[in-house]
């Protein structure tokens, strides 16, 4: 229920009295950025207000609530309602120094939580941010919802992320009596997904967007992507084909081919995108017993690289992982594909019994079209350029949960749709982040304030031509991780990582710094300098990696 209000009789009628005269579809003034104060009274009549006439998002408030301030978090006016017919959302709202601006967050998984942590960094700044569950209750490793719910499909797929735009938008007009200028939307996984269907489909809902990760191409074909690391790492048995030797020799060898294509020996591939090597050559010659791979261990190497294909050799995706990702194989778990096959795509009756060995890929890469819902592979941006839109993508070079070949094809056919790289730079820009794992963390400069390079190129037509990042502490992550018995050191620290809030606090700890450029520019090392230092870097075009890896 919503708190009932805790003022004057008058207050109330003076409050809803305003609400009725604006409206939340109203055509309220835009002005310019100020900072701007509101009142716990405020807060608290939003919860009796009216919301159900709000255009395509009808909404009922459950609660409003006062959160105090609390060490570097600024008191806010939380929100939390629900827009008809389930997608849950909660709204932060700064009641001192609101910047006059809004912001999304995204989701991660299958949804059904919301990445509220996200909001904290940009809370801090003035904004006022929300984030929805896409459309139903679950962990995000789960996706039994979705079984039989064409509604709870549809919210996820697209409507989700757009209808929690329009409320928002809506009840920040309402309580600060004026409409955003500007407004921003930042994910990363599902939450990179969402922001590329807002981008692609309601491409007027945000002036600018962020995508970390992005489950490009679409949800459907991400998940056989994944199906297809999986089945070539684990045995019929379930045993895994490439042990930790192997990974390592793996990674070994990758570095030995692509360690200096940054300029520096430093244990990062620093052009994944180009670092090819073929894992057969890898194979035990006949005196051989260590130091090298068995040929079904090598074949399955290979196969992981290059991405699915059918058993006469058909390509049916993009590529597979990237060199230099060895070591973070054996972390993918299966949970994420066997949920979308077994609720969403190919349920059989309402039983839900398919397992990952039922996928054939001879054959059911051509049933992927029954996802179409779950897509984000449309490169016609031009409308959401011509709406003054712009895009900022970043991926991980050791992402093995995104599969991250996927965004630099979308983004080539981004360019060939919009007529080259220059009318494409001028809107959008992706960014190859060496050695981030999924999101965050990882060996690489992955600590990057992604916000503030989009604040710059949307108010300021700063566009990012380079962007900096930095790798966080690993002792100081794991310092600062929540206390979880089931999760092995590593998954704490990337939990820490991605709950990093921007801008980074002076007081956390940075072993080194990065400059990054926009594809297909590559970083590369200047050749004097400290090269922990981000200033002794510059930007270059990738070179051919051709040299062996074994004689």
């Amino acid at each position: 229920m919503a708190q009932a209000p805790q003022h004057t009789a008058f207050l109330t009628i003076l409050v809803v009295a305003l609400f009725n005269a604006t409206g939340a579809n109203a055509q309220l003034p835009d002005t310019p950025n100020a900072a701007t104060d509101a009142t716990a009274e405020q807060c608290t009549a939003l919860g009796s207000m009216d919301f159900t006439g709000v255009q395509d998002a009808p909404t009922q408030i459950i609660e409003t609530t006062i959160v105090l301030a609390s060490g570097k978090e600024p008191a806010y006016c939380r929100v939390q309602g629900y827009v008809v017919p389930q997608v849950g959302f909660e709204l932060r709202l700064p009641i001192a120094k609101w910047n006059g601006k809004f912001l999304e967050v995204g989701d991660g998984g299958w949804g059904g939580t919301m990445f509220l942590f996200l909001c904290d960094g940009p809370l801090r700044k003035g904004y006022a941010c929300i984030a929805s569950d896409m459309g139903h209750k679950a962990s995000p490793s789960q996706a039994l919802w979705a079984l039989n719910n064409l509604q709870s499909q549809i919210d996820f797929g697209y409507r989700g992320a757009h209808v929690t735009a329009l409320i928002g938008k809506a009840i920040v007009a309402t309580y600060y009596k004026r409409k955003p200028s500007k407004s921003m939307m930042l994910g990363c996984s599902t939450g990179g997904y969402q922001s590329m269907v807002e981008a692609q489909r309601f491409p007027w809902d945000f002036d600018g967007i962020v995508a970390v990760a992005p489950d490009i191409e679409d949800e459907a074909d991400l998940a056989m992507r994944k199906l297809w690391q999986l089945r070539n790492f684990v045995d019929a048995d379930g045993s895994p084909v490439l042990d930790r030797r192997a990974l390592q020799l793996l990674h070994k060898a990758a570095l030995a081919r692509c360690d200096m294509t940054d300029g520096l020996k430093d244990g990062i591939v620093g052009d994944p995108l180009g670092c090819r090597f073929d894992p057969l050559e890898l194979i035990c010659k006949a005196t051989e017993t260590t130091g090298c791979l068995t040929a079904r261990q090598a074949q399955a190497a290979k196969n992981i690289y290059e991405g699915a294909m059918t058993s006469t050799g058909i390509k049916i995706s993009t590529r597979g992982v990237f060199p230099g990702s060895e070591l973070e194989w054996s972390s993918a778990g299966n949970a994420f594909v066997t949920e979308l096959f077994k609720y969403a795509m190919f349920p059989p009756g309402s039983t839900g019994n398919w397992q990952i060995k039922d996928f054939d890929f001879d054959q059911d890469y051509k049933r992927l079209g029954l996802g179409a819902l779950y897509s984000d592979s449309n490169p016609d941006l031009r409308k959401f350029k011509a709406a003054g839109g712009k895009l900022i993508v970043a991926q991980g070079g050791n992402d093995t949960r995104e599969i991250p070949g996927a965004i630099f094809d979308y983004y080539e056919t981004v360019e060939r749709t919009m007529g080259g790289r220059a009318s494409t730079q001028d809107f959008f820009r992706l960014f190859l982040v060496p050695a981030m794992e999924h999101c965050t963390a990882g060996e690489g400069a992955f600590a990057i304030d992604y916000l503030s390079y989009l604040e710059s190129w949307v108010e300021q037509d700063r566009a990012p031509d380079r962007i900096i990042g930095a790798h966080v502490d690993s002792t100081y992550l794991l310092e600062h991780s929540e206390p979880n018995e089931k999760a092995t050191e590593a998954e704490r620290i990337w939990a820490a990582a991605f709950r990093l809030a921007f801008p980074l606090d002076a007081t956390i700890p940075i072993t080194f710094s990065r400059p990054f450029y926009p594809y297909p520019l590559i970083t590369k090392y200047k050749g004097k300098g400290d090269p922990n230092d981000a200033a002794n870097f510059q930007s270059a075009n990738p070179p051919d990696v051709m040299v062996p890896v074994r004689k």
